[in-house]
């Protein structure tokens, strides 16, 4: 077996299941001298490990602990290397390939599709991963939870001017966040559903990377216009969110009591891979424009929820009706996140963006020149915990909570700025915003994510709506 438990979905008060014991080996009867020879050959053993520590130590930083995957590692992979020695023939590949163990991959009866549900999904994962990590994950990646990070956009062009640009700006923010903190990206433009458009098209993305990647605990969505404004911040995975299958930004008085399809927003999430998912995402899809029930779930969502101006099944009203409606069931194993800006709306925000930079700035320079260090990009799990560190602080530190708040006391970086509304893409926000507003909300936003990647480059934007860059000053 693996030397981990797999990561199961949270069903129980105690949380995921614990690992089975270890097999000991039956007694037996040694010779004196095979007992000598043992000793001896575990001797030698234990120096050759300790000699090889030391210099290792000698040559590799330490890790730092990090709640989205492990820093101290490079980019994951999600294989184990194959040995440098084995036959890279063609044949010799092919023959490889043909004689790995059977999985639930084989199973022809298996689909990605969100029409067939996949059953027996833990146990499925916990086979394939004895088998591909006989030595568990962390042996192989470190320590943290293990992340795929999800978004896309269509395969088109953008109709609005720009738009395309402002998508790749968008995107390279992913990358970089994805690249400093060690998990995996997957951009999708392809529509894996073609009846389920729009806002609904990110449902079977999610359920496809589930069953690709059974290594990641967990799937990570955001919106394409979603831009991480705080590079320093990794989401707890493995404290606040560890007895829960699925985190979304919202207030429980505002779904369960209110009733209302704005207590909550379905443009970021995070949901963990687990059976309880994917029959989540099951139950979900449903609700949308491939089911024959999609116009009288529209009807039933406008009845049910206070606020819904429309009866349009929309992703977030469903969201909300099926926590609404399966308190036990789906409510009790999700987190609405509210105490830091899992994701922010973007009109509150941005205005504040520059005086949060001035803030980071001041803070770093009160306490002294270490925060301010040049440094490798690898570094940066480090830098981070200890500027967050100095940043809490009540004596010349930044008010707020890690990943900014909504109170107008607070000034930490918000986690996540959503750019809802402003459609970037299409060319036309939404008519309560103005392509100005959006455009200069965006470029702030993107800037200030920038300016914390090129610091490791030694530079940083001429100025928070400026496209050139200068020289850092240390």
């Amino acid at each position: 077996m693996a030397s981990e438990t797999a990561p199961f979905c949270v069903t129980g008060a105690a949380g995921k299941g614990a690992a089975s014991p270890a097999h000991r080996p039956h007694g037996h009867v040694v010779l004196a001298a095979r007992i000598h020879d043992a000793l001896v050959f575990a001797a030698g053993a234990v120096a050759a490990v300790l000699l090889l520590l030391c210099f290792s130590s000698l040559l590799a930083p330490a890790p730092v602990p990090n709640l989205v995957a492990g820093p101290s590692l490079p980019f994951p992979t999600s294989f184990p290397q194959q040995p440098q020695e084995a036959d890279s023939s063609s044949d010799g590949l092919y023959a490889r390939v043909a004689a790995a163990p059977r999985t639930f991959y084989d199973d022809p009866k298996l689909s990605y599709a969100v029409d067939r549900r996949v059953a027996g999904w833990d146990a499925k994962r916990a086979e394939w991963l004895r088998l591909h990590y006989p030595f568990g994950l962390r042996a192989r990646r470190g320590p943290g939870e293990r992340v795929v990070m999800l978004s896309g956009s269509q395969s088109y062009p953008c109709a609005g001017d720009g738009g395309d640009h402002m998508l790749l700006r968008f995107l390279k923010n992913k990358v970089d966040y994805a690249r400093l903190h060690g998990i995996e990206l997957l951009y999708n433009t392809a529509l894996l559903q073609p009846r389920m458009v729009a806002y609904w098209a990110k449902i079977p993305v999610v359920r496809a990377a589930m069953l690709a990647h059974p290594e990641a605990e967990w799937v990570w969505w955001l919106d394409a216009d979603a831009v991480i404004t705080d590079m320093d911040f990794a989401p707890p995975l493995a404290t606040r969110y560890k007895e829960y299958n699925l985190v979304v930004h919202g207030w429980d008085r505002e779904v369960y009591e209110a009733r209302s399809w704005v207590g909550l927003n379905a443009g970021v999430f995070l949901i963990r891979n687990c059976q309880w998912s994917l029959d989540f995402m099951d139950a979900w899809a449903s609700m949308g424009p491939a089911s024959p029930e999609y116009a009288r779930w529209g009807k039933t969502l406008k009845a049910t929820l206070s606020d819904k101006p429309d009866a349009e099944s929309d992703d977030q009203s469903a969201l909300a009706y099926l926590l609404l409606k399966n308190p036990k069931k789906w409510g009790a194993r999700t987190y609405l996140e509210h105490e830091y800006y899992f994701q922010g709306y973007w009109a509150e925000i941005v205005d504040r963006l520059d005086g949060v930079a001035a803030r980071y700035r001041a803070a770093e320079r009160r306490f002294g020149p270490a925060l301010r260090r040049r440094h490798a990009e690898g570094e940066h799990a480090l830098y981070a915990a200890a500027r967050n560190a100095a940043l809490r602080k009540k004596a010349g530190g930044v008010p707020g909570p890690d990943g900014g708040g909504q109170k107008a006391s607070y000034w930490r970086r918000p986690f996540v700025t959503h750019f809802t509304g402003c459609n970037p893409c299409g060319g036309r926000p939404n008519e309560i915003y103005s392509n100005e507003s959006c455009a200069e909300g965006m470029r702030r936003a993107l800037n200030l994510a920038d300016d914390q990647v090129l610091r490791a480059y030694g530079f940083r934007h001429a100025g928070p709506l400026k496209d050139d860059v200068r020289p850092l000053l240390v």
